[in-house]
């Protein structure tokens, strides 16, 4: 599995960014997915997952109530709606299949997808 994350960009706290992962192979929707992001000089965390039929949802206490993960399994394309940014959200996003473990932990992801930037002005 190629993943590819797009969409990240500058805005003002407040605002709203929406993030796309399109993933190439075929097994895309037997794949639970997630987000997860690293800030500077920080480890890398988990942000958001959904199952591989989009029915189960997670999200990091940081970001629930302003973020939503979804997918279309019919694009291959795992999205990230991120609303009310705060700078505390600025980092890399980066989309990973998790392939073992609890959906928290970085170390339950695999086939780790080329980041985007994500940039929350005060």
């Amino acid at each position: 599995v190629q993943l590819q994350a797009s969409g990240g960009g500058l805005v003002q706290a407040g605002g709203f960014l929406r993030l796309s992962c399109a993933a190439s192979g075929r097994t895309f929707s037997r794949r639970d997915m997630g987000w997860l992001r690293q800030a500077p000089g920080k480890e890398r965390e988990f942000v958001a997952g959904i199952s591989s039929t989009g029915f189960s949802t997670y999200y990091a206490d940081s970001v629930k109530g302003r973020f939503t993960i979804s997918r279309d399994n019919a694009k291959n394309t795992v999205y990230l709606q991120m609303n009310s940014l705060k700078p505390e959200d600025t980092a890399v996003y980066y989309c990973a299949v998790r392939d073992r473990g609890g959906w928290g932990s970085p170390d339950s992801y695999a086939y780790w997808g080329q980041g985007t930037q994500v940039t929350v002005s005060s």
